[in-house]
């Protein structure tokens, strides 16, 4: 009985009602789509700070990462790797050996960061084969450079061109080397684009007489999430004076604004909500003041106070599992729409580099479950709290009193 006399109140006032789910399922629907776009934003900065450079886990002398000290290398046994690659989170690895000196071409001379790796291992770890713009990801063996768009432009390079490199090597002399442009990459992050030169490992350990040494292993994983988790499971199998160091660690700022975005989405949640709860407690006021003489009468039949309270409590309830159920379906398409195509904005805005990641600008949403599970939760909380109210007032009316109300 309670249910057929829930279900029938709530359709009373068809406008009414109606106006009210509208508003409760725009606030749902626009709200998952909200989160799944900035969590889709989050997941950029994080893939453009960690796969496009560093990776989600690196294995280093211990203080390489806040100097770069180019004797603070290591050798890469096979016991080594074959350790370190059994960590079933682990999907990639790649050696690397880094070096900074002068690049030249023609007149013009710049500073560089080179990073010499094995083509085929790198691509396990990092995504720079996805963002060339012009040329080819230089091949396994061959003394080739992928260069920043921006360090090609100030030297005036295209894919092919030959570039000088000098720098000082491990033993005190002067390495000077000729490398081949095989191709330009572009990240959005300026510093990589305007430093960054990705050559052969091998090329660079002769140059930098440093045979079979490496000063990093980039590690990739299922789950960047979890890097912290895995660089403290590989920890006790290392060697001492080597350290496994989490993205986290690397980029502090990252790992706060990852974990602000909790905190965020409450916030962003509990803003909308709010304006929705006011609408929601209106809607049942003016219901419960109508009907004051129907809980009269109710009341007089030997209907509890607490009977009343739960029959408005129960179509406010109704009321948000309706809209919840057309809010989400709403909001999950308007998702899946983002996730697909996007809204691609570059042809106005440039992307941001923010806490040692990059904001492209084009947006695009992903499926996160706290997502869909954070508005659906606030909103049946919302929905009740706005619904206590009413539901009080007409467990406190008085039978006589209600009666002669029109």
């Amino acid at each position: 009985m309670m249910l057929t006399l829930a279900l029938r109140n709530l359709w009373r006032n068809r406008r009414r009602t109606l106006l009210t789910l509208s508003a409760m399922v725009v606030s749902v629907s626009l709200l998952i789509l909200a989160l799944g776009v900035f969590s889709g934003m989050i997941q950029d900065m994080l893939a453009s700070a960690t796969e496009q450079y560093r990776g989600h886990l690196v294995v280093s002398r211990s203080g390489y990462q806040d100097d770069h000290n180019l004797f603070a290398t290591f050798h890469l046994s096979a016991e080594l790797r074959q350790q370190i690659a059994s960590d079933p989170q682990i999907v990639g690895l790649s050696p690397r050996l880094r070096a900074f000196g002068l690049l030249a071409h023609g007149l013009n001379t710049r500073p560089a960061e080179l990073l010499g790796m094995a083509p085929s291992q790198e691509r396990q770890v990092t995504r720079l084969q996805q963002l060339l713009v012009s040329g080819s990801y230089p091949a396994e063996g061959k003394s080739g450079a992928l260069v920043g768009r921006g360090l090609a432009s100030r030297l005036g390079v295209v894919p092919g061109d030959e570039l000088v490199f000098v720098t000082q090597a491990a033993d005190g002399s002067i390495g000077n080397d000729l490398l081949q442009v095989s191709g330009i990459f572009a990240t959005g992050n300026s510093r990589q684009d305007n430093q960054l030169v990705l050559v052969s490992l091998p090329w660079l350990q002769e140059l930098m007489v440093l045979p079979g040494q490496v000063h990093e292993l980039a590690l990739a994983l299922h789950d960047p999430l979890l890097a912290g988790q895995a660089a403290a499971r590989l920890d006790p199998l290392l060697p001492q004076g080597l350290d496994a160091l989490a993205w986290g660690e690397l980029l502090p700022e990252m790992q706060e604004a990852i974990a602000s975005y909790d905190v965020t989405r409450l916030i962003m949640a509990s803003i909308l909500y709010f304006a929705t709860g006011l609408g929601i407690l209106n809607t049942l006021f003016m219901s419960v003041m109508e009907r004051s003489r129907e809980f009269g009468i109710l009341m007089a039949l030997g209907m509890s106070p607490w009977r009343i309270r739960g029959l408005v409590l129960l179509e406010t309830l109704l009321m948000s599992v309706l809209a919840l159920a057309v809010g989400l379906a709403l909001g999950l398409a308007m998702t899946f729409y983002m996730a697909r195509v996007g809204i691609d904005l570059s042809g106005t805005l440039s992307p941001i580099t923010y806490a040692g990641g990059t904001i492209l600008p084009r947006l695009h949403a992903v499926f996160v479950p706290a997502n869909l599970v954070t508005p659906a939760l606030l909103l049946l909380l919302v929905t009740l709290l706005a619904g206590w109210l009413p539901a009080n007032r007409a467990a406190g009316l008085q039978p006589v009193t209600a009666l002669r109300e029109d």
